[in-house]
């Protein structure tokens, strides 16, 4: 055993005494890259608004730049360079008629009082997001993600990478007997997850008139106030992440939509999975939000984030996509 020490020790390229072990004041590449993950935080470590979700993302994105290789890697062709899926941005269509939101909330309203789908507490979301270094090239995954809960409150998920040269394919189906590939993709994570007994927003269930779940969304985000425009569709990701919606709840929230403000309907698009939907655009400080909707039951379909200005440091041009999610049904 001696001997298989010291041949460990000479292979070590670090001794134990090396000052980079030792704690001191931070170098100025080290400083600089703190001074950037602290970037959008106030005085007190509170969140400002405005450019602050697309700083952290990418600030929270550049410190799993590492693991995020290693995934491209299997999902790539032996023997080739990681794939970059940089989408392009939702294009409205140029022959299109916007259409109010009241409209899709008369629509999402008939659609409830026909009796049809369920609330159902699970999802199945494809999302991408993009991790961007200051020293390092864009790195991208877009990946596909089921969640499914039991009768006991216990819950499993099942997070699947999408192959990067064909970004918006869907690689699972969540069948009756369990998600399960239908196309090539690389299993990130398949986790179980024991009884969960909170009964706090999120995971409570949401309630479907207007007003309630105004006050779920305003509780869900820990809000001091009712949500804005800003915090409204921050809220519908973490709902969608946590529940599918049945009409009742989606008659709800399209009415909550349409009365925010700021929300402009913009035609139709095509989205990432080849669904036709009904786009509205909110312009924040430094990047614009696309909200998809179904046109027949005001189903909030996809969210996407694009840059508004440029970013040179990170290599973001105006019009670059941040980040998107597509929920399915």
């Amino acid at each position: 055993m001696a001997d298989e020490l010291e041949l460990l020790r000479r292979a070590d390229p670090v001794p134990g005494n090396d000052p980079r072990f030792g704690e001191g004041p931070l170098g100025h590449e080290a400083e600089k890259r703190l001074n950037h993950l602290m970037a959008g935080m106030d005085e007190v470590g509170e969140r400002r608004p405005g450019r602050t979700r697309t700083r952290l993302v990418w600030a929270l994105a550049a410190g799993v730049a590492v693991a995020l290789t290693v995934a491209a890697l299997l999902v790539a062709d032996p023997g080739t360079a990681p794939a970059v899926a940089a989408p392009r941005p939702l294009v409205v269509r140029a022959d299109s008629t916007p259409v109010p939101l009241d409209a899709l909330v008369e629509r999402a309203e008939r659609d409830a009082a026909g009796g049809s789908a369920g609330l159902r507490k699970g999802t199945h979301v494809q999302s991408w997001s993009v991790g961007m270094s200051e020293d390092e090239p864009p790195i991208t995954l877009p990946v596909e993600r089921v969640v499914r809960w039991n009768a006991d409150d216990s819950h499993m998920e099942l997070v699947v990478a999408t192959d990067p040269r064909h970004p918006g394919r869907r690689v699972l189906s969540d069948a009756d007997d369990g998600p399960r590939l239908v196309d090539d993709g690389h299993v990130i994570s398949e986790r179980t997850f024991p009884p969960s007994w909170s009964d706090a927003p999120p995971q409570s269930p949401p309630p479907h008139d207007a007003t309630r779940l105004r006050a779920y969304l305003r509780e869900a985000q820990h809000l001091d106030g009712p949500p804005g425009t800003r915090e409204l569709l921050d809220a519908t990701a973490v709902l969608l992440d946590t529940w599918t919606l049945g009409a009742r709840e989606n008659a709800a929230l399209a009415r909550l939509l349409a009365d925010a403000k700021g929300l402009r309907p913009v035609g139709q698009v095509t989205d990432r999975l080849g669904r036709l939907g009904q786009a509205y655009v909110y312009a924040g400080a430094g990047y614009r939000r696309m909200l998809i909707m179904d046109p027949a039951t005001g189903a909030v379909l996809g969210l996407e984030d694009t840059a508004a200005v440029d970013e040179p440091e990170y290599g973001v041009e105006a019009g670059d996509v941040m980040d998107y999610s597509a929920w399915i049904r």
